[in-house]
């Protein structure tokens, strides 16, 4: 009940909760329990699971399989790689060509870049259009994409462009 004083004394909500209040309208005093109501669930609704959590703070603690390509402890075919960033064949690819573009800087999502990292973002999209080019589906076509956190699938927390390309590509998520 705390949290629900808190919630309701912000100036905001107090403001439009006196002012709603204060007037006899069914309606407006229906609106406004909506709208707390929307407000108190959106932060569960959307948040990760507790199981993801898990893995993914667990995860966290040790250097990411990307960490350990970078320094040679974990075999992988590299494709490119310079004092900013390393590209590499994943072990699962999900099309003909497909490449990993890793910064060697670790970031587990795009949720935590910086200012200071968009050179190296911008960087990343300059190695896939010269892997793209190598691998000749520049001009056929091919799919540059980031899974961010659960929803997304993100199962490797340093962040990593995935190149793909060589047939027909599906869509990116179901058409519903």
């Amino acid at each position: 009940m705390d949290i629900l004083n808190s919630i309701l004394e912000q100036p905001f909500l107090s403001e439009l909760r006196n002012g709603l209040f204060k007037t006899k309208s069914f309606i407006m005093k229906k609106c406004f329990l909506t709208i707390l109501f929307l407000t108190l669930q959106i932060p569960f609704s959307w948040a990760q699971s507790a199981e993801y959590r898990a893995k993914k703070e667990a995860a966290l603690k040790e250097d990411s399989p990307f960490t350990k390509i970078i320094n040679r402890e974990l075999p992988a075919t590299i494709a490119y790689e310079d004092d900013q960033i390393i590209a590499f064949k994943p072990l699962r690819n999900q099309a003909p060509v497909h490449w990993l573009i890793v910064p060697k800087k670790p970031i587990p999502t795009i949720n935590d870049i910086e200012e200071e990292d968009a050179l190296l973002l911008g960087k990343m999209f300059l190695v896939a259009k010269k892997l793209a080019a190598e691998s000749e589906i520049a001009e056929t076509g091919y799919r540059l994409s980031m899974n961010i956190n659960e929803d997304a699938g993100q199962s490797v927390f340093h962040l990593h462009l995935h190149l793909m390309g060589g047939k027909k590509l599906g869509p990116m998520v179901d058409q519903e």
